[in-house]
């Protein structure tokens, strides 16, 4: 089949943006006869539409999907970039819905795909745009020229880890020869933990809820995550994606009060080390009774806490990765890069987290705005 041939047709599209996905599974049919009992198989998860002011894969679904793939690749210097994006929204249209042969028979489920643009790209579009600035340098990063920037991030998140390769490589193959797959990263989150009323996080790698403080409400994404304009980026964020070694040798040969101390909370439950409760704003200036804080000088949530470093809000999420180290696969959205680069500079004189870490992968991201029918992706922002 050649690659038109394979490609939804305009009509296909435009009927799989109305169409909704429901699929039922049975555990098998009643017999007059008594069976052994199987277990029931589990619902299918609720499909999470691509379309809407924001895109997918951000907020939506929540909790986050436990399966992630993130694909970064560069565009050809002679692409033009408006069509490709408005391409690849179809795609996603077809895709989620499940109407697309090239998801080879699996259902959808909660499939979301989240679409970024590199810096170099919006700086053709207009320099002066969120997201136009690459991400500086810092220590303890051993990052190969092939894993650092890009213009084009495919995150791919779904309930079902076979969705994930099949997608990228619709997705991939929808692009051809435009693009160029500089570096691939799957990562997987464990359950959610609630640590308050409507606040949920997993465990990283080294054995810590991660991901507690954020913005979790919505006035507090209008702050702290969306872009507010102007129109072009209007409904999108901010995207940075870094992928970690983590020495865990090392890290697990230390006491479970010393780990403690290099995060600053509660192994167990979250709690900071001043006390409180998981989701409560650690207490920095806390002591003991002989002038020792009780979060430590050099502790993760004290080095990376926003009130310190002056900046707003990151929505984190960290993936735990096996290949080809194990490691986190970490991802930030934010509506201003400097909350990010703000942070991690403070972070890169003392923190003892960063002790464990290596970064062998780094770029940034304009996540761009919402689409729908009438408005492909990209349309915004690449005229």
């Amino acid at each position: 089949m050649s690659r038109a041939e394979s490609r939804p047709s305009r009509r296909a599209f435009i009927g799989a943006t109305g169409a909704v996905a429901a699929t039922g599974i049975t555990a098998g049919c009643e017999s007059p006869a008594p069976r052994p009992s199987r277990p029931s198989s589990p619902a299918s998860p609720t499909r999470v539409s691509p379309t809407g002011r924001h895109q997918a894969g951000i907020t939506l679904p929540q909790p986050a999907q436990p399966n992630l793939l993130a694909v970064v690749a560069d565009l050809g210097d002679a692409v033009a970039v408006g069509p490709l994006l408005a391409e690849l929204g179809q795609a996603v249209h077809t895709l989620t819905a499940g109407t697309d042969p090239r998801l080879l028979g699996l259902p959808p489920g909660d499939l979301t795909v989240t679409i970024g643009v590199g810096p170099r790209l919006v700086r053709m579009a207009d320099p002066s745009l969120p997201g136009a600035a690459d991400l500086p340098r810092f220590s303890r990063e051993q990052i190969a020229p092939q894993a650092r920037g890009g213009d084009l991030l495919l995150q791919i998140c779904a309930g079902d880890p076979l969705l994930l390769p099949v997608v990228a490589a619709a997705l991939l193959e929808q692009a051809g020869h435009r693009v160029r797959e500089r570096w691939r990263q799957s990562g997987r989150r464990g359950p959610d933990i609630p640590v308050d009323k409507g606040i949920s996080a997993p465990r990283n790698l080294l054995g810590f809820i991660d991901g507690i403080v954020g913005p979790h409400t919505t006035s507090e994404h209008r702050r702290h995550l969306w872009l507010a304009g102007p129109a072009s980026v209007g409904g999108g964020t901010i995207a940075v994606v870094r992928r970690m070694e983590l020495d865990l040798p090392r890290f697990t040969a230390l006491s479970v009060a010393d780990q403690e101390a290099v995060f600053g909370r509660r192994r167990a439950t979250g709690v900071p080390l001043s006390g409180g409760k998981a989701a409560w704003d650690p207490d920095l200036g806390a002591k003991t009774p002989d002038g020792r804080y009780l979060v430590p000088a050099d502790a993760h949530v004290r080095r990376a806490s926003p009130h310190v470093a002056g900046v707003g809000l990151m929505l984190r999420r960290s993936y735990s990765t096996d290949a080809p180290h194990p490691g986190l696969l970490f991802i930030s959205f934010q509506n201003d890069l400097r909350t990010f680069t703000n942070t991690l500079a403070r972070m890169d004189d003392s923190d003892a987290l960063l002790r464990f870490t290596t970064t062998t992968a780094s770029a940034t991201f304009l996540i761009l705005p919402g689409f729908d029918q009438q408005h492909p992706l990209g349309a915004k922002t690449f005229h």
